[in-house]
C-alpha cells in the first residue's frame, strides 16, 4: 500500500467510471474507492517531499505535447488477481512519461520496463471465478467512449488522492489548473 507523499501522474478518464462501478458490484473489495477511472502514465512518481518546479514544467511541457483525444476502450485483459481495460491509443504518452523521468520504475517493476495503458477495474481478484465475473461485468460494458482532456499530477494524503496539478492535454506549457 504506498504511504503518504506518494505521487502519481495520471489522465482521468470520468466517462470509464462505470468500469469500476461493475467491478464494485461483483466485490466491493476489488476497486479503490475514492481512485476515479484513469491510466497512470508514471506511478510511483517523485515523492512529493522531493517534486521540484523542474518534475512540475516536464509534466506541463509533456502534456502540452499531446492532443486531447477521444478513445474506444474495448479490450478487458486480465493477469493474476489484475482486471484492466487496455487503452492503447494512450501508450505514446506513458512511453514518453517513462523516457522523461527513466530512473523512476514504473510500478516499482511489477509489470516489466513498459506496462501497457490501461484502466485497472480491479485488484486482488484472486480467484478466477471472481476475476471471471469481474472480466464478463466489465465486457458487457464494452465499447465504451471517453476521452483523455488532461494529465493530473496527484499525491496521496491522509484523506487520499488529491490533484496538485492538473494540464489540459495539448495546451499551452503555461496553461495551468492547480489542483485543489
Amino acid at each position: 500500500m504506498p504511504e503518504p507523499g506518494t505521487t502519481a501522474v495520471v489522465i482521468v478518464l470520468p466517462d470509464a467510471a462505470p468500469l469500476l462501478d461493475a467491478a464494485w458490484r461483483v466485490d466491493p473489495a476489488l476497486v479503490r474507492r475514492g481512485v476515479p477511472a484513469h491510466v497512470s502514465l508514471l506511478y510511483p512518481f517523485v515523492p512529493e517531499s522531493a517534486l521540484t518546479g523542474r518534475d512540475e514544467k516536464g509534466v506541463r511541457s509533456l502534456a502540452a505535447g499531446f492532443p486531447a483525444a477521444d478513445l474506444l476502450l474495448e479490450e478487458v485483459v486480465t493477469a493474476s488477481g489484475f482486471v484492466a481495460v487496455t487503452v492503447p491509443e494512450l501508450q505514446p504518452v506513458v512511453d514518453a512519461f517513462h523516457t522523461q523521468w527513466p530512473g523512476l520504475r514504473p510500478y516499482g517493476g511489477r509489470f516489466g520496463a513498459r506496462p501497457a495503458a490501461h484502466v485497472t477495474v480491479a485488484m486482488g481478484a484472486d480467484d478466477p471465478t471472481t476475476a471471471g465475473r469481474v472480466r464478463a461485468a466489465v465486457g458487457g460494458l464494452l465499447p465504451l467512449r471517453t476521452r483523455a482532456a488532461a494529465v493530473q499530477l496527484v499525491a496521496l494524503t491522509e484523506e487520499g488522492w488529491r490533484p496538485r496539478l492538473t494540464v489540459p492535454l495539448g495546451g499551452s506549457p503555461d496553461g495551468i489548473l492547480h489542483g485543489l
